[in-house]
């Protein structure tokens, strides 16, 4: 009896060291978490208002950006990352090779878009990740969770120019910026569900969020792009609010912002001080 008592207490605390060294590292491992959270977004990641699968989403952590890849729509809902200016010299390392990204729950391969008439529309940019946060981070751009079918004049005219702008134009003006990005989809599940490249849902537009963070008073552009643009249109046709792109997407950007806030950040379209103007019937630099 005494040597089974001994021994059930030696087992209760072996049990708990285990269970310590656990919360620890679980404990160790949000911490992390965190710190990337912080280092790649302003006032939190984005959340969902009310529960549904179609915005249910999990977040993928890459060097330099965070993806919430929603496995219902084989899409990532939203990419976030943070930018500054660089050197007009900056270089960057070769274009990597697309590969599969072994977190996503369905397969999706870098043959999936042959012969589909989209392109593989990067959500997190080659060029802005690797000049702002280096090599194995624009190696991670190429994964395919990062990916959204974007037909051609829109991937290479229209959306690469605002790209451009971002990084050339924008980031030179404040002293650093956060983007989300990403795709917008019908409002009924059903009517898109089957419109799809391979697994892949097929998106009608694209959105982009930029914002300079200035500590009580940020300023914020907000852009929503259709899929059937010509590619030589002008930016600002397509300036929209947050609010719009939440309404679009179900999705809530900047969850941590004070209230009165993000009724004017979020409410309001303001391009004061972006000198937008310079910049929206520019021509590409691949044009």
């Amino acid at each position: 009896m005494g040597r089974s008592l001994l021994r059930l207490r030696r087992q209760g605390r072996r049990l708990g060291v285990a269970v310590l060294f656990v919360a620890a590292g679980a404990g160790l491992w949000e911490f992390q978490e965190r710190q990337y959270q912080d280092e790649y977004t302003w006032m939190g990641v984005p959340t969902w208002d009310g529960f549904q699968l179609t915005t249910f989403h999990r977040v993928l952590r890459n060097d330099g950006f965070l993806v919430g890849w929603s496995d219902v729509r084989v899409n990532p809902l939203w990419v976030s990352y943070q930018l500054k200016a660089v050197p007009d010299d900056t270089r960057i390392g070769p274009r990597p090779n697309f590969q599969a990204d072994w977190r996503t729950l369905w397969p999706v391969g870098t043959d999936n878009y042959s012969h589909s008439g989209y392109d593989r529309g990067h959500m997190a940019p080659n060029y802005a990740i690797a000049a702002v946060h280096g090599r194995d981070a624009q190696i991670d751009t190429f994964q395919m969770s990062n990916m959204s079918p974007q037909l051609p004049n829109l991937n290479r005219q229209l959306w690469q120019r605002l790209e451009e702008s971002v990084m050339d134009h924008f980031a030179p003006r404040f002293d650093h910026l956060q983007v989300i990005t990403g795709p917008i989809f019908p409002e009924h599940f059903m009517d898109n569900v089957f419109n799809r490249v391979g697994f892949v849902e097929v998106p009608e537009a694209f959105y982009k969020i930029i914002v300079a963070p200035h500590n009580e008073a940020p300023l914020a552009l907000a852009f929503i792009m259709p899929q059937d643009v010509r590619g030589n249109e002008p930016l600002d046709d397509y300036l929209v609010t947050i609010d719009e792109i939440e309404a679009r997407t179900g999705l809530n950007f900047f969850p941590d912002l004070k209230p009165e806030i993000e009724a004017v950040l979020e409410s309001e379209l303001h391009t004061q001080g972006w000198a937008l103007e310079e910049i929206a019937r520019r021509p590409g630099r691949f044009q």
